[in-house]
């Protein structure tokens, strides 16, 4: 029988959830990427969800998100002085880019780690064998990027997949009259 709790609410939820643990990730949103927030009322590092679509399996679905995790660079001019001690005579930096790149990639790495060894789903004490678990695998391509807005933001952006099992079970479905299924469950 398919799990009810296994649905795109679901798959949004416990990727939010794991953006919220993260310590370093203040804001956390899910939508469309124009639909990022850049006020200046935003906390940053934010962690964006964009969802992409869906695909079915044999016996489960993959959900497949862009995962953007990015944060403001700062122009100061300490910066270059700060860069001056820590880097070569090459390297002229006028802004902390480089460093929020790093930090960015840091955290990309952190929630791809989260997924591929269910560290929070392990936290789990209800002994249900129903529980939902959601993995991945695969090798990711973590891209850096960097655009300019009102503001200066950078970041790492990659594709990932949320695997969920899903046996496709024709006797919940919301027909009328089909015995099996209870209107609008799992859904």
């Amino acid at each position: 029988m398919a799990i009810p709790n296994k649905s795109y609410n679901n798959v949004i939820h416990f990727l939010s959830r794991l953006g919220e643990y993260h310590e370093q990730i203040k804001t956390v949103s899910v939508g469309d990427i124009y639909e990022i927030d850049l006020s200046k009322q935003t906390m940053f590092p934010l962690l964006h969800i964009n969802p992409v679509n869906v695909t079915t399996g044999e016996s489960e679905l993959l959900f497949n998100f862009q995962i953007f995790v990015c944060d403001l660079v700062s122009e100061k001019e300490n910066w270059q002085n700060y860069q001056a001690l820590q880097l070569t005579k090459l390297v002229d930096n006028k802004n902390n880019e480089q460093e929020v790149l790093n930090e960015t990639l840091n955290i990309a790495h952190d929630f791809i780690s989260m997924l591929r060894h269910s560290v929070q789903q392990s936290m789990n004490t209800v002994s249900d064998i129903n529980f939902p678990v959601y993995f991945t695998q695969d090798q990711f391509t973590i891209e850096p990027f960097s655009e300019r807005f009102d503001n200066l933001l950078c970041g790492q952006v990659f594709n990932i997949g949320v695997r969920v099992m899903n046996d496709f079970d024709s006797c919940a479905v919301p027909l009328e009259g089909n015995p099996g299924s209870s209107k609008g469950a799992g859904y």
